[in-house]
C-alpha cells in the first residue's frame, strides 16, 4: 500500500511517501495510525495528536474508523483552511 504524507506531517516523518506491507489485523485508518506510530519516533511525533491529522483513502476524505481494505493509497495531511 502506498502512504503519502503532506505538509508538516511529511516534514515530521521525513519522507513524502512510502510503500508499506500492512500487517494483518490493521483494518481501519485509526489502526494504521497506531501501527505507524509503533515504527519510530518520527511517526509518533507526526501523529502525536491523532485527532488533528486528516486522512484520505484513494483520494476520498475519510474518518479514522474508515476501512482501508483494498485501498491502494492512504494520504495523511494536517487540517486545511480555506480562503
Amino acid at each position: 500500500m502506498k502512504i503519502v504524507y503532506f505538509a508538516w506531517v511529511r516534514e515530521r516523518i521525513g519522507k513524502a511517501e512510502e510503500q508499506v506491507d500492512v500487517p494483518d489485523g490493521i483494518g481501519t485508518v485509526a489502526d494504521l495510525v497506531r501501527w505507524l506510530k509503533s515504527r519510530g519516533e518520527e511517526y509518533q511525533y507526526a501523529f502525536e495528536n491523532e485527532g488533528i491529522v486528516r486522512a484520505a483513502v484513494d483520494h476520498t476524505h475519510v474518518k479514522p474508523e474508515a476501512s482501508i481494505a483494498g485501498a491502494r493509497e492512504i494520504a495523511f495531511f494536517p487540517p486545511m483552511t480555506g480562503g
